[in-house]
């Protein structure tokens, strides 16, 4: 008879997602180790719950590769919303602080960008799991405690807007591990002086991993149960 399908997952498989949207990383990490039935299962790079595309899950042996996988170069597509900002500086809160946004230009935006490519220094948002003192600093900020980060080096690759269409500015943007798409977001519209945040958001590749590779969730756990399904059929020889 063949080996029990735990096996093939605990010697290691890599299984390339798109994570549905408003599901958080964990959610999906728990719904695989569910399914499969083995406790090693790990994601390599969260995406926020808004966000959806590329999620590496990694099981048993290959749960060792997530380091690896996570500072791989990364690319993502999304929409930045002008003319006002959010505490989370994406859509899990509510827009305030209200500018106007008609004087921006093809020009002007492209003149800000190019700030913002090649080697610079990035400050996390306050409404993320980064730890200070011990604990997640968004428990801190939703307990309205001041909470300062301090700004780490990234490097963005390529930065470019695919198409305008104020108050929306479509993006693509390739960057290093560490890099947080809503903190540029936010940086850009600063540095307008309208204000933005992230209004949607796309993960389209990690290294060499690609979204047109991925499996959708109901297609990843069919797949394993069909594996599963497979591994109990008797070998004859």
């Amino acid at each position: 008879m063949k080996e029990p399908i735990q096996n093939k997952f605990t010697e290691g498989q890599v299984l390339l997602i798109n994570k549905p949207l408003e599901w958080t990383s964990h959610d999906v990490v728990a719904k695989v180790r569910n399914t499969i039935k083995i406790k090693k299962v790990g994601h390599a790079g969260t995406l926020d719950p808004l966000a959806t595309g590329l999620l590496i899950l990694c099981t048993g042996k290959f749960t060792k590769r997530i380091n690896e996988y996570m500072a791989r170069e990364k690319e993502y597509t999304g929409t930045f919303t002008l003319g006002a900002i959010t505490p989370t500086y994406d859509l899990e809160s509510e827009p305030q602080d209200f500018k106007p946004f008609d004087f921006v230009t093809p020009e002007l935006i492209e003149q800000t960008l190019s700030s913002f490519r090649g080697v610079i220094q990035q400050v996390p948002p306050i409404h993320s799991a980064i730890k200070k003192d011990g604990k997640p600093v968004y428990l801190l900020a939703r307990k309205g405690k001041d909470v300062e980060l301090e700004p780490r080096t990234i490097t963005i690759s390529s930065f470019e807007i695919t198409k305008m269409e104020l108050p929306i500015l479509h993006f693509r943007v390739v960057c290093s591990t560490g890099t947080y798409i809503r903190s540029l977001a936010h940086d850009v519209g600063k540095a307008l002086g309208c204000g933005a945040y992230l209004s949607s958001l796309c993960r389209t590749r990690i290294g060499e991993f690609t979204l047109e590779q991925a499996r959708d969730l109901p297609q990843t756990l069919q797949w394993i149960q069909e594996e599963k399904a497979s591994e109990r059929i008797v070998d004859s020889d």
